[in-house]
């Protein structure tokens, strides 16, 4: 409290005066510090004296301070755009005698522009007439730029959710209901001037009003976790628009607890999903029909398969009986040898489109290992001499000192992918010619396989449709034989291992492909040793080795597959065949003469070979007999169904002899030859 100045008798001694001194300069000097700019309008004479610090920290001096002393020269001062409104609200405190407060912007001396609050009120006569106004001025620069950034940051989430086409929605514990935006209803097509939007009514029951009833309940326990402080608030859910339409909407919000964690405030979002919804209804229909292509693809080629390997299984089967028979002349033997190689690349040109099939469904199985790549080369080299012998061209390989190396490979689909190009090396080659494997390291740990050939080599304008499937390059008017699928097997079957397949060609030079694979750093002495047992010539027939007595039954239908075994056991005398041609006969002549082995085929008018070979395992009579699949159906699905069925083999159509004689001899033989 400012000090007390006691005055009697209108006369001051010299220590009062020396107070009221004092207490003057400590005013000023608050008043001076404080930066405000203190003041006094005098009305019957217009000046307005100041005090404080508010002129110069705008950057006046004191022969400035005349002018802004004059009432009739401050709004000179002022920004043009503020003017009127601060003059305005001067008279309007002098009408209605209520304290003046407004802001304007003022000028600096160095002509920029800030922020001022006025705070004032009057000093009347016994009537009321104002006489003077006293006030304060203040520099609020700094919270209208606060102000201005708050405006600018809310400009911007507005036009930020109008872009986004959100809705936006607020529950307040103090209050009663939700507000949502207008652009919630507009997702339901509805405008402000709908009365669904407009009507009194609690807008959370009508908006759950609308919601889809088997999604109602997901709506409410989802809100409900959530406001318990259980899950996240963020669900999809159906909603009736306003012509009945159905509408997906994306809700998702957050609740604010208090100290007690009771909700608060909950404030959310509203996005419209319903296109995203279509097209993801799109997309799992179109899934959906291309599954139903792809297993109507593998259904015909399945059908295909079997009707094409039935037939085959003839032509094949009394080929290959005329290698047993040695009173055919060397003309009539070569007769047999062209009609069996003819069957067999028919049977080739299924399996490359069953591979393709395969392929693309994704049932192709890989098992991946280290192999050594020199082995590969030399089996593949084994097989593809006598082609190669028969247009007089020189195979050979170059190892690069690498005949040691290992790759990660399937090794079954290794030799597949190689024998596929050294064979296209060898097929379209020149008479005389040449073909050459090499091996070379590659950066990143990978080795690269390379077949040249010196053949016409492929015209650059055609080199794109290389990988095509069955697009052979006009090969097929010539007299090589292939299905125009080889390649693009071999491509996919590297790229499986994770490899990389390529080639370069010129015309009248020659081919090169090459296959990348990634080298295998873990390997052991235990893989130079060959894998497989000694492979028989290719049409060496292979030996019974059974020498007691033994009943066959054949469970078949078709005549032809019917006499052609009867032609292949007819001629070992120590085997006994019965027949029967549907399932029914064929189990009861089971039960009642017992044979050694059961050879049933699979398709069989009635009941099938899976039906007929469940119920001989569960009678105890016929549990114990071997029973061997053969059948046309040689998808790889079908074989392995017909392993897990209880088939203790599962021969497909057309059969091979060897194959047959082999599993009897497993069966049925003392020693199976290795």
């Amino acid at each position: 409290m400012p000090d007390r100045i006691n005055i009697s008798d209108d006369e001051l001694n010299t220590n009062d005066i020396e107070r009221l001194r004092s207490l003057v300069a400590r005013y000023r000097r608050i008043f001076n510090g404080s930066g405000y700019g203190f003041w006094e309008w005098d009305l019957t004479t217009h000046r307005i004296d100041w005090s404080g610090g508010f002129w110069e920290s705008l950057g006046y001096n004191g022969e400035d301070m005349e002018r802004v002393s004059d009432a009739h020269q401050l709004p000179d001062f002022i920004h043009p755009e503020d003017r009127e409104n601060m003059l305005e609200a001067v008279r309007e405190h002098l009408r209605s005698g209520e304290p003046l407060s407004t802001s304007y912007r003022i000028r600096t001396r160095d002509n920029d522009y800030v922020w001022t609050q006025v705070r004032a009120n009057s000093i009347r006569d016994e009537v009321g007439r104002a006489l003077y106004i006293s006030g304060v001025n203040f520099d609020i620069t700094e919270l209208k730029n606060v102000e201005a950034a708050l405006r600018e940051s809310e400009a911007r989430q507005a036009r930020i959710i109008q872009a986004s086409n959100d809705g936006i929605w607020e529950w307040y514990a103090d209050r009663e209901g939700f507000h949502f935006s207008n652009r919630c209803w507009e997702h339901l097509g509805y405008d402000e001037k709908d009365d669904i939007v407009n009507r009194g009514q609690n807008r959370l029951a009508v908006w759950r009003s609308h919601i889809h009833p088997q999604d109602l309940p997901k709506f409410d326990q989802t809100l409900a976790d959530h406001m318990a402080g259980r899950a996240p608030f963020d669900i999809e859910y159906r909603i009736f628009g306003k012509n009945g339409d159905i509408r997906w909407i994306r809700a998702r919000g957050r609740a604010n607890f208090d100290h007690q964690g009771s909700p608060v405030r909950m404030s959310g979002t509203n996005m419209d999903i319903t296109d995203i919804k279509r097209a993801e209804e799109r997309v799992v229909q179109a899934k959906d029909a291309a599954e139903k292509a792809n297993q109507a693809k593998s259904d015909f080629l399945s059908s295909m398969s079997h009707e094409l390997r039935t037939p085959l299984n003839a032509i094949l089967g009394y080929a290959q009986l005329f290698q047993y028979d040695q009173k055919l002349s060397e003309g009539q033997g070569e007769n047999a040898r062209e009609i069996r190689k003819a069957g067999e690349h028919l049977l080739q040109l299924i399996n490359d489109v069953l591979d393709l099939a395969k392929i693309e469904s994704g049932r192709m199985t890989f098992s991946m290992e280290p192999v050594l790549v020199s082995r590969v080369v030399a089996e593949c080299f084994t097989l593809i001499q006598p082609q190669a012998n028969a247009q007089g061209i020189k195979i050979h390989a170059d190892m690069n000192r690498l005949e040691s190396t290992y790759v990660v490979a399937d090794n079954v689909r290794l030799k597949q992918a190689l024998l596929n190009l050294i064979s296209n090396a060898v097929k379209y080659n020149n008479v005389g010619g040449e073909v050459e494997v090499r091996l070379t390291e590659q950066e990143g740990n990978k080795l690269r396989i390379s077949v040249r050939d010196t053949g016409d080599g492929i015209p650059a304008s055609r080199q794109h449709e290389v990988f095509q499937p069955f697009n052979r390059l006009n090969a097929e008017y010539s007299n090589v034989e292939g299905s125009g699928v080889g390649l693009v097997i071999t491509k996919q079957l590297v790229e499986m291992m994770a490899g990389k397949l390529n080639f370069d060609s010129a015309e009248g030079v020659g081919t090169e492909f090459w296959m990348d694979l990634p080298l295998s750093t873990q390997w052991s002495q235990d893989l130079l040793a060959p894998a497989d047992r000694p492979r028989r010539g290719e049409h060496e027939a292979e030996m019974l080795a059974i020498e007691r007595d033994c009943r066959v039954l054949y469970v078949e239908d078709n005549p032809s597959n019917i006499r052609l075994m009867q032609q292949v056991l007819g001629r070992y005398p120590n085997m006994q065949l019965e027949v029967a041609e549907e399932a029914f006969l064929g189990i009861y002549k089971a039960r009642s003469e017992l044979p050694d082995v059961i050879i049933l085929d699979i398709n069989l008018p009635g009941m099938d070979g899976y039906e007929a070979l469940s119920v001989l395992k569960r009678d105890p009579v016929t549990a114990g007999i071997p029973v061997v699949g053969l059948s046309a159906n040689a998808m790889p699905y079908d074989i392995e169904r017909g392993k897990k069925a209880g088939f203790f083999d599962y021969l497909t159509k057309p059969v091979e002899i060897n194959h047959l004689i082999h599993t009897l001899n497993k069966l049925l033989g003392e020693k199976v030859p290795e």
